[in-house]
């Protein structure tokens, strides 16, 4: 079975065109992505989950 996708934080501000200042105001509001703090203090994103909040943040055109 292959692993998830795991996205840096770096990665993720880039796909959601945010400022990492703008990104940590909306994770304090829990509307952030899920994340993931590693054992060695790193951030990651899995794809599914930055995939599921996309899909929950679409606005029907």
């Amino acid at each position: 079975m292959a692993r998830p996708k795991m996205l840096k934080l770096p990665e993720v501000l880039e796909e959601i065109e945010m400022s990492r200042a703008a990104f940590y105001r909306m994770r304090a509001r829990g509307k952030a992505p899920k994340l993931i703090k590693l054992p060695n203090g790193h951030i990651r994103c899995r794809r599914s989950d930055l995939d599921a909040w996309w899909a929950t943040h679409e606005i029907a055109a």
